[in-house]
This record gives structure tokens, C-alpha cells and sequence, in this order.
């Protein structure tokens, strides 16, 4: 039987939530007993039955909570179908901006506005120096995707882009090719992104959107906040441009494995003991086959993990930005593919987007039918009172 998060959830999840009382948040105990009972019978659900062989499957109901590693495979399906009616014959650019580890410590404690300035911020560094005449002068399109986690689940808030290489010029006349193996000046790029973080993460300082709790207490004074932000005005930010994809299957493939990827994958659960947690992660210190590791972590804290990277409630964490941004997507990539020569996107599959779409039958590949219901047997989490403080 496959090791799930689930399992170390409702084995060790009273225990956390006992220990820690008044310091789990509401969203981080619905996250919890969402992921407990996704695709089990409290969620209810239905049994299907073959039309032509007759084989039968209980099929559960999903939590559809975006922190459910369970649940995320249908969603970026579909997301990516979406996606491809979206995709440019040109080479695709990753490019990967970083917060350092002193902002990453104000962000845990105020994630949604922090999160969203460093979306802004990235967003706008790419958009302004890609304008620039003297790089390449057009308006470039963008698909950000937010990350909070490393890989051993620590804290490690960072913006992964999607980005084709080139784009329209201001009067619409023309598309301007990046060159093969280079998109924009990566120093560049983070100077200008450290520049417009640290002058708006001050501003919200100053308007009285940031808290602070326990060693970082201190920063709600003005005179400490700057002093904690002047080193980081001197050194280098980290961003990181990867060579394009190798064709646009490879930038399909990317989007969807890391477009809705959660904290830990159920596969890279290896043990665990009701004690402790084993699973595996990449050491980015190493190189080649070294670079797989193991960690084991009380349950507790491998939990704690895990909660750390709970958004906020409503915050969305793939953006679009430039050719790629709202309203005006559909036109700017009509006229983009205009100025490209290029061929119309293809249709979506309107059977993987029907919602009542289900499996063939394992045994004939025939059609599953809806045969009887399982009843809703839901309940709630009722979570201890809130208390002010640290987690």
C-alpha cells in the first residue's frame, strides 16, 4: 500500500493539534482534514459500474483543496489544455527570482502581502528592462508561478517564470526574436528587482501592513527595519535564467508537473513509523546521483513543514503578466501569432472538460456508469480558539 500524507495526518495530526493549540491557524486545520478525507467515504462519493462487462469501482469524492497532493493531477490537466491554446512557436525562457533568506523570515508572518509584492516586483523587473530599446524593446508575455517551499519543505518563497522568448514591439508592427541562447541580463534583472522590492516592502512598513512576532519583534521599529534591510541593498539577488526549453513539448511538460505541485509529492514518502516521517529531497549542494538524499523528521515537525506553506485564503499563486495578462490575452496573441505566421492553436478536448467525464472501464475500456450514491459524510474540524503569537 502506497505511504500518502494523509496517512501521517491522521495518525499523527491529533497529536500536532493538541500540542500546539491556539497556534494551527483556521486555514491550516481545514488544509489538514481536507487532505484526511479527500477520496475517502467522508467525503461520499459514488459507485460506477461497466455498461458492457459489468466491473464495479467506488469511486470517493476529492477534497479539491489546492494543498492535496491527490488532487492536483485533474486540475492541471485541465489547466493545461487551457495553456496550449496559448503557446508560441518560439523558444520558451525559465526564469527564477529568489528571495533572500532575511526577507523570507518577514514574508512567513505576512504572507500574503509580501507574496504579492514579490510577484510585483519580479514581474515589473522583467516587463521594464525587456522594454528597454537597449535590450529587446518589445512587450514580452509571462506565466509566474509562486513557490514557498525548498525542497526539504523549509521556507524558501521564490517566482519561477515561463517566458517566450521575444515579443511585440510598442506600435504592434513587429515581433522581435531573444536571441537562441539569451532572454535579458540576469544582473540586471536583480538589481532592478531588489530596487523595487526593498522600496515598496518599506512603504508597506510604513503604511502599517507588516506584523512581527517573536525574534523578529523588534522590526516594527522603523530605525531596526532599515537597519535589518541596509545589507541587503548591497548585496546581489538571486535571479536565474535557465537556456530555452528543447521545443514546445518540453515547456508543456514543465507546466504541467510544476504549475499546481504542492510541498511534498506523496511519492516522495518512503516511511513512516508514527513517530517519524522519511521521504526523499534534492540536496542542491551535490551533483549527479548524490543529489537524491533521505531525510527522517519527527512527525511534528514534519508537519510543521508542510503547514508552512499554506497560502493565504483567495491568493493566487500562477499570475500572467504583459501578452499573457487579463483582458487584452486573447488579442495580443492573435496578433501575435499574425506576426509570427503561425498556425491557429488547436481545439480543447471537450471530453476532459466535461466534468462528468470518467475512466473506461480497467477491464474492456467500456463506459463507467453512476449506479448508486455514497452519502456526504462530512465533518467539520472545529478548531481551538485563536491566540495571537508565533506559530
Amino acid at each position: 500500500m502506497t505511504l500518502e500524507l494523509a496517512d501521517v495526518f491522521r495518525a499523527a495530526g491529533p497529536r500536532y493539534r493538541a500540542s500546539r493549540a491556539g497556534h494551527v491557524s483556521l486555514a491550516e486545520l481545514k488544509v489538514m482534514t481536507a487532505v484526511q478525507a479527500c477520496r475517502t467515504a467522508a467525503l461520499g462519493g459514488h459507485v460506477e459500474a461497466c455498461g458492457d462487462c459489468g466491473h464495479q469501482r467506488i469511486a470517493y469524492n476529492s477534497c479539491r483543496n489546492r494543498h492535496c497532493p491527490k488532487c492536483q493531477g485533474a486540475t492541471a490537466r485541465l489547466w493545461l489544455e487551457a495553456r496550449e491554446a496559448d503557446h508560441l512557436p518560439v523558444g520558451y525562457f525559465h526564469v527564477v527570482f529568489t528571495l533572500p533568506a532575511a526577507i523570507a523570515d518577514i514574508a512567513f508572518a505576512n504572507k500574503a502581502v509580501v507574496y504579492d509584492l514579490l510577484f510585483q516586483a519580479a514581474s515589473e523587473a522583467m516587463t521594464t528592462i525587456a522594454a528597454d530599446p537597449k535590450h529587446l524593446g518589445v512587450r514580452i508575455g509571462i506565466t509566474a508561478v509562486l513557490y514557498t517551499w525548498g525542497s526539504a519543505m523549509t521556507h524558501h518563497p521564490h517566482v519561477h517564470m515561463i517566458v517566450p522568448g521575444g515579443g511585440i514591439t510598442p506600435d504592434g508592427r513587429r515581433w522581435v526574436s531573444a536571441r537562441p541562447a539569451f532572454l535579458l541580463p540576469v544582473r540586471v534583472l536583480g538589481a532592478l528587482f531588489r530596487r523595487l522590492f526593498l522600496t515598496r516592502l518599506a512603504a508597506l512598513h510604513d503604511a502599517g501592513r507588516l506584523v512581527f512576532f517573536g525574534a523578529h519583534q523588534h522590526l516594527a521599529d522603523r530605525r531596526a527595519f532599515w537597519r535589518h534591510l541596509s545589507p541587503l541593498r548591497r548585496t546581489r539577488w538571486v535571479v536565474y535564467a535557465k537556456p530555452p526549453f528543447a521545443g514546445p513539448e518540453a515547456v508543456l511538460r514543465y507546466l504541467a508537473r510544476y504549475t499546481h505541485r504542492v510541498a511534498i509529492s506523496n511519492r516522495r514518502l518512503v516511511a513512516f513509523d508514527h513517530a517519524s516521517v522519511t521521504f526523499r529531497y534534492k540536496d542542491y549542494r551535490r551533483s549527479g546521483a548524490d543529489r537524491q538524499q533521505t531525510m527522517t523528521l519527527d512527525a511534528d515537525e514534519f508537519i510543521r513543514r508542510f503547514l508552512l506553506h499554506v497560502l493565504p485564503r483567495g491568493f493566487h499563486r500562477i499570475r500572467h503578466y504583459g501578452l499573457l495578462a487579463g483582458g487584452a490575452r486573447k488579442a495580443a496573441l492573435a496578433r501575435a501569432r499574425e506576426l509570427l505566421a503561425a498556425a491557429p492553436p488547436p481545439a480543447a478536448n471537450a471530453a476532459n472538460e466535461d466534468p462528468a467525464f470518467r475512466p473506461p472501464c480497467p477491464c474492456c475500456g467500456g463506459r463507467m456508469l453512476s449506479i448508486t450514491v455514497i452519502p456526504h459524510g462530512w465533518r467539520r474540524c472545529e478548531p481551538a480558539p485563536r491566540q495571537r503569537g508565533p506559530p
